[in-house]
């Protein structure tokens, strides 16, 4: 480690399992680099639903990852490990973590960090690996959205929302969008979205119905879960794939699964954070091919709401809980 590097830094510890509260800044020691990691000066760190499942006892760092909060984060290059031969010193990046991001330095293996482009600022860069690889690997990858066909996502104006109805746009689908409010619906639609759907106001499955001539959705992205279940399926068209990321709403339904055979559906869910080494670095590879000119051209842009001093990472975190906001949510050590 370079000698002009600190021993220690602020990072943000969970105390216990609970609320907000537990969430602590502390001293630590800067992470030990292994092979074919680099250490990042963190600029910005972005909270996900992850690190509050997390904080509450649910969602356990992997085997050998951080105990820190924090799946994405963008900074500078500031120390390299043994057999690093994509970055240097200077380098600007952004990286999906497995945990690590709530500190002023996190590490990461050299092949999960993608450069960050000259469209993006730092904040903008920190809020933007978890939402591009969620996307890119559920939607694209395992429900194979094509050009043409209908998407569906629930909740479109959080921060993977946002930028999944920015990115099935760039692909050429037709983008509806669930939201709970008509300021949030105006959000969903100057994102991209074809409609937005007010669902406390309208039934998204009559209004998707409707919109496609009672074909239904090629593809559905949801992280509702409860109800939703059910109601995907029914609006879900003929060879339909239905793809969850979360269940805020709860994991456990009654269902009817005669639709999906008589429609043959495909119902699929992932995680991100626990897959292995090759796994993380073919889909960066994937995304730096495919979807990162998209970000270098200002074609998608991560929309950042609200910054907070790393120091107020509950304060962060209340604010996401209460979805009172729009797109994401940002951590400045």
């Amino acid at each position: 480690m370079s000698p002009s590097l600190p021993e220690t830094m602020k990072a943000i510890s969970i105390r216990e399992p609970g609320g907000p509260d537990v969430l602590e800044l502390v001293d630590i020691p800067l992470p030990v680099l292994k092979d074919q990691e680099i250490l990042l000066k963190v600029a910005a760190a972005a909270i996900n639903r992850g690190d509050i499942i997390q904080r509450m006892g649910f969602y356990p760092a992997p085997p050998g990852a951080p105990l820190t909060p924090g799946l994405e984060a963008a900074g500078t290059v500031v120390a390299v490990g043994k057999g690093v031969t994509k970055w240097q010193t200077g380098d600007k990046v952004m990286a999906l973590l497995a945990g690590g991001g709530y500190a002023q330095y996190c590490s990461v293996h050299e092949d999960h960090a993608i450069a960050v482009p000259d469209t993006l600022s730092m904040e903008q860069a920190g809020a933007t690996p978890e939402s591009i690889f969620t996307v890119w690997t559920n939607v694209f990858e395992d429900a194979g959205l094509k050009a043409g066909e209908t998407l569906l996502i629930h909740g479109g104006t959080s921060g993977i929302g946002s930028m999944a109805i920015q990115m099935a746009k760039a692909f050429g689908a037709t983008v509806y969008a669930t939201a709970g409010s008509e300021e949030k619906c105006k959000a969903c639609e100057t994102f991209g979205a074809d409609r937005a759907i007010n669902y406390n106001e309208e039934d998204f499955v009559l209004v998707t119905k409707d919109l496609t001539d009672n074909v239904g959705a090629n593809v559905i992205f949801d992280m509702v879960g409860g109800d939703y279940i059910q109601r995907n399926i029914t609006t879900a068209a003929r060879r339909g794939r239905i793809v969850n990321i979360a269940y805020q709403s709860g994991s456990v339904a009654e269902v009817n699964f005669l639709p999906i055979m008589l429609k043959r559906l495909t119902m699929m869910g992932s995680t991100l954070r626990a897959r292995s080494i090759d796994e993380k670095t073919a889909l960066t590879q994937a995304i730096t091919r495919e979807v990162l000119p998209h970000l270098a051209s200002g074609t998608l842009k991560p929309i950042v709401y609200k910054t907070f001093p790393l120091a107020q990472a509950a304060d962060a975190q209340i604010l996401m809980e209460s979805s009172a906001h729009i797109g994401k949510i940002v951590l400045i050590p």
